[in-house]
């Protein structure tokens, strides 16, 4: 079976950035976003200075994230090994940039599809090398067969000593490095460019930090530095994606809450409550659905995920969930509001199904392999919590009265704190992991961080005190899951991934 992939060897690359000029040759790249493009490192202090130069693009890899999380398969993989992709397929959901641990994907600028190298595809079904290989003056670049032992790029990757990038993430890339630096391969073992220094460097959304983090200097460490790179995207998914998580969370509590109460508790709650209950939740489902739809690139084409939907991607998963917890939600409302009695199974099945509904984007997010934070085995468990403290404060808003809505809000937020805990301060597996935790609790993102622990404090204590104050404690629950949701979301985009 064929595998085509690249070999850079770094013992003949120059720097010079034909590949780079090729590359938007061939395929009409827009200016500031790039398919290839030539990453520069420094290391060492004068005399004793070395720049190192390494090309960096898709890996084509073998068990590619970005063909999984894609819910359009507009990304796909060809049986030559190519990961390709087909823009008319494309809504721009920004997965795909969100699961290349290689930061090799881009939004189009002229179309707001998703874009990369695809191995110039179009040149090697013409029996053509791609048009980067052909345009390297040193012949650094080489592409071809991995699985053919007798082909160049085969005899190289045998023997010679190679490296890869991000090997642990399990994507087995076809992208080959002989004598490549540790320094220019990990995007962390870099500090950013200082002022003067040739690349361009955007500014987050939100949180109005550069283009990447000055993790060097976090560790305290110097010697290597970045002197010359591609723009960073900066936030991807922003508060779009955390309101949308705030919207389900509430959404999926607010019938989970009393529906279990009644069906397995035996705590019946008002009839009124139900109502309003059910109409909320209905409300906040089409809020969720329509932030889902704001936050795509082709938002003409949202329908895509259930008409073109790839079954791996747990954005269709979820869309899935959505669709059949709505249904069930809106048959339950209907029989409640007409009088005429809801079947048990009915009413059973409206609370289960608001259970994947409330989850299913911790999937997404683990699906997400760039960002390791988000591999977090508790954020399933907290997406749960998040969906009682939403239901609770529902509850507890719209039926103060009602006992088991405070004891819910109560145990929601508990949760929700051991958890969010759990989250920062538990060991994490990855640097990037750590660095990201300590982000929130201590860097940038510390003085929200610490607020909604705050917000945390006093809706605990109000809970504990007189009953009137319940609905306080409620807004300042669902506000503290808010601001911790926004920087779970956002600061793990601040890190580079290449």
């Amino acid at each position: 079976m064929t595998r085509l992939g690249f070999l850079i060897d770094n013992r003949r690359c120059i720097g010079c950035h034909a590949c780079t000029v090729a590359c938007k040759s061939e395929h009409d790249v827009p200016i500031g976003v790039n398919r290839t493009w030539v990453k520069q490192v420094e290391t060492g202090a004068f005399p004793d200075v070395r720049r190192s130069f390494h090309v960096m693009r898709c890996n084509h890899c073998a068990d590619s994230p970005c063909t999984t999380i894609c819910p359009v398969t507009a990304l796909y993989v060809r049986t030559d090994g190519i990961v390709d992709f087909d823009n008319r397929r494309c809504i721009g959901c920004k997965a795909c940039m969100q699961a290349c641990p290689y930061d090799a994907l881009y939004i189009d600028p002229r179309n707001h599809t998703a874009a990369k190298c695809n191995f110039c595809s179009h040149r090697v079904d013409r029996g053509l090398e791609p048009a980067c290989v052909v345009a390297c003056p040193e012949q650094a670049i080489v592409a071809g067969d991995l699985s053919d032992p007798g082909s160049f790029i085969a005899q190289l990757v045998a023997t010679e000593p190679v490296q890869v990038r991000c090997a642990e993430k399990g994507t087995r890339p076809s992208l080959f490095y002989i004598d490549g630096q540790p320094s220019a391969l990990d995007p962390l073992a870099s500090s950013p460019p200082g002022r003067g220094n040739t690349v361009d460097v955007r500014p987050l959304q939100g949180l109005g930090v550069a283009g990447f983090l000055d993790a060097g200097a976090a560790d305290g460490k110097e010697g290597a530095r970045r002197v010359y790179d591609a723009p960073k995207a900066g936030v991807l998914w922003g508060w779009p994606v955390s309101a949308y998580l705030l919207t389900k969370a509430v959404a999926a509590g607010a019938l989970l809450v009393p529906l279990f109460a009644a069906t397995v508790l035996g705590a019946a709650p008002p009839a009124e409550l139900l109502l309003r209950c059910g109409l909320l939740s209905l409300v906040l489902q089409a809020a969720t659905g329509a932030l889902l739809v704001v936050d795509l690139k082709r938002p003409d084409r949202f329908l895509y995920v259930l008409l073109r939907g790839n079954p791996r991607s747990w954005l269709v998963r979820g869309a899935w969930i959505l669709t059949a917890f709505g249904l069930a939600s809106s048959s339950w409302l209907l029989l409640t509001w007409r009088g005429t009695g809801v079947p048990a199974a009915l009413a059973w099945a409206t609370w289960l199904l608001a259970l994947p509904t409330a989850a299913y984007t911790a999937f997404l997010f683990r699906q997400a392999k760039a960002r390791d934070l988000w591999q977090s085995p508790l954020a399933p468990f907290h997406m749960l919590a998040h969906a009682v403290v939403g239901g609770g404060a529902a509850c507890v808003l719209l039926a103060p009265d009602w006992p088991t809505a405070r004891a819910a809000l109560l145990g929601g937020v508990i949760a929700d704190a051991v958890l969010a805990v759990g989250e920062v301060a538990l060991p994490h597996g990855s640097r990037a992991a750590r660095l990201a935790a300590r982000e929130i609790r201590a860097g940038r993102g510390a003085w929200r961080f610490a607020l909604s622990w705050a917000a945390t404090g006093a809706a605990l204590a109000l809970l504990s005190g007189h009953f009137e104050l319940a609905a306080t404690a409620a807004v300042l629950a669902v506000a503290a899951v808010a601001v911790r949701n926004d920087l779970w979301v956002r600061v793990p985009q601040t890190l580079p991934i290449s």
